[in-house]
């Protein structure tokens, strides 16, 4: 292993806190972060895709990517399909070897368990973390009349420390496994990609730094002086330019750059319907700047050099709906195809919680859920952090907003989706509500969780439970096979540190309440 790649896998294994385990498992967690992460916007538990040593079908990791979301339960596929009426599946596996160099067995190997996974009557033995990956698989398949979008994609990533100089051999083995996977018929698309050490080290910087884009704006206007706007623009932009901005080198759509929680893409209801249809006719695609309300995006950095734009970590935090819809119709647009585009410069949060509120209007948000994912996120973000260390925890309001801090370690970071769960199952005492009918959870959102007057301290208790469960599972002090009742485990031990009932979620006496279970914690 080269001394740079070394070093950035000394570090993440810091940052992770698996500096214990040994190298090559180190590099597994590596190696699954890295690639995985390519197809996910929120931080995530890398333990989750993990498939540890032994019996593993010779695959070191397996995600399974549902409409923008890790699936780590069968159950969590039924209710991604309540929510939003199809499923959009990646399958993605990951092989991380620490050698210096690629080797065609290795890449037999790899395809060979890849192949076995999707197999009715598979030949490899399996342990735990297979078998829990191919109960999720099974469940995908038995509800393929929901790809909507076509069939689940398959990305296998094959990482060693060496580089692919595109050999003969190796190219026609890996040739030959996309072949083989193919012709299984399960996929519409699949990929083999071959991950050596420059490519390690430039994923890995990538999550350190913030998404950055320049474009071509020439058609626009600079709004007046603003308070708290240090620079702003309204205008026109061509459909190609805008496609830049929302697409990663891959060409896969950045999901990270969306305001988290607030409307995630809806598929093609009747409002997204009308906009595909007016992409696709000839005749009506020009008119599409004055039929759409258009797209606000708010940068941290902006600078302009004439007719192009430097942005710098930007959200959209109005237009996902248009933006996806431009990206699944990217073959039918042409130059004739203008989107209204207002760019926002502001390091106010304050200014930038109003402008979300404000542009989201129009959309079916309500309106305890935009108070509580602006001024009650804000609170908690600051709440978490205001705790001495080793029990400060980090809450990611943004998506990856603590990417490219190098003194957090990324188990400390809580996201909102995960402390909904780990609050309804430990205060709510429904733990049967995080996979199945989490979008029930979610309805609550501004009253019976993120009420304006909540107490903090019951959020922070909950994650902070959640935390430690996950450095058990981590550390191997209890057994992974248990993962799948984690939020369970959370309300039992609620219940044996506190056996009586949760208090008022706004009174004094939660609270203490809180307290005391973090303090044994």
């Amino acid at each position: 292993m080269d001394r740079i790649t070394k070093s950035l896998l000394t570090e993440f294994s810091t940052e992770c806190g698996i500096s214990t385990l040994r190298e090559d498992v180190q590099f597994e967690y590596f190696s699954c972060y890295l690639n995985v992460g390519r197809h996910l916007s929120e931080t995530f538990d890398t333990a989750d895709v993990v498939t540890g040593s032994g019996c593993d079908t010779g695959i070191d990791g397996i995600a399974v990517v549902i409409n923008g979301t890790l699936v780590t339960d069968p159950e969590l596929v039924t209710e991604l399909e309540s929510i939003n009426g199809f499923l959009d599946v990646s399958f993605v596996f990951v092989q991380a070897e620490r050698s210096s160099s690629f080797e065609t067995s290795k890449i037999g190997q790899f395809g060979f368990g890849v192949r076995d996974f999707f197999s009715e009557s598979p030949r490899l033995p399996r342990n735990s973390s297979i078998t829990a990956a191919a109960e999720i698989m099974a469940a995908v398949y038995a509800r393929s009349s929901k790809f909507k979008r076509g069939n689940p994609v398959c990305r296998l990533y094959y990482v060693t420390t060496g580089n692919w100089t595109g050999d003969a051999n190796l190219e026609a083995r890996r040739s030959a496994e996309v072949e083989d996977l193919t012709s299984l018929r399960l996929f519409r698309d699949v990929e083999f990609v071959p991950v050596g050490a420059d490519e390690i080290q430039r994923l890995y910087s990538q999550t350190k730094n913030a998404i950055s884009r320049e474009f071509v704006f020439s058609d626009r206007t600079v709004i007046p002086e603003i308070p708290g706007v240090d620079e702003a623009y309204l205008g026109l932009l061509s459909a190609s330019e805008f496609l830049r901005l929302i697409q990663d080198d891959s060409g896969s759509i950045i999901k990270s750059i969306f305001y988290d929680n607030v409307r995630d893409w809806q598929d093609y209801n009747s409002v997204n319907s009308e906009m595909r249809d007016t992409l696709g006719a000839q005749d009506l695609k020009s008119r599409f700047a004055i039929m759409n309300n258009g797209i606000t995006i708010i940068a941290k950095t902006l600078r302009s050099t004439g007719n192009r734009i430097y942005i710098e970590d930007y959200q959209i935090v109005n237009g996902c709906q248009t933006s996806h819809v431009l990206y699944d119709q990217r073959n039918n647009l042409d130059q004739s195809v203008l989107v209204p585009l207002r760019v926002i410069a502001s390091r106010d949060e304050s200014v930038i919680s109003s402008i979300i509120k404000a542009t989201n209007r129009q959309t079916e948000v309500k309106e305890e859920q935009l108070i509580a994912l602006s001024d009650f996120q804000k609170q908690l973000e600051l709440f978490f952090k205001s705790y001495d260390d080793p029990n400060k925890l980090f809450y990611e309001r943004r998506s990856r907003q603590y990417n490219d801090d190098p003194g957090i370690e990324k188990t400390r970071i809580v996201t909102p989706g995960n402390l909904i769960r780990a609050y309804a199952s430990m205060f709510l005492e429904e733990p049967h509500r995080t996979t199945r009918t989490y979008r029930a959870l979610l309805d609550n959102v501004g009253r019976e969780i993120f009420g304006p007057s909540h107490r903090l301290e019951s959020y922070y208790c909950a994650a902070f439970a959640a935390y430690r469960l996950e450095y058990l599972f981590r550390n191997q002090i209890l057994d992974s096979q248990y993962k799948p009742a984690r939020y369970h485990i959370l309300l039992a031990g609620r219940i044996l540190l506190e056996p009586e009932n949760p208090p008022a979620p706004n009174s004094h006496d939660m609270k203490r309440y809180a307290e005391r279970i973090s303090t044994i914690l």
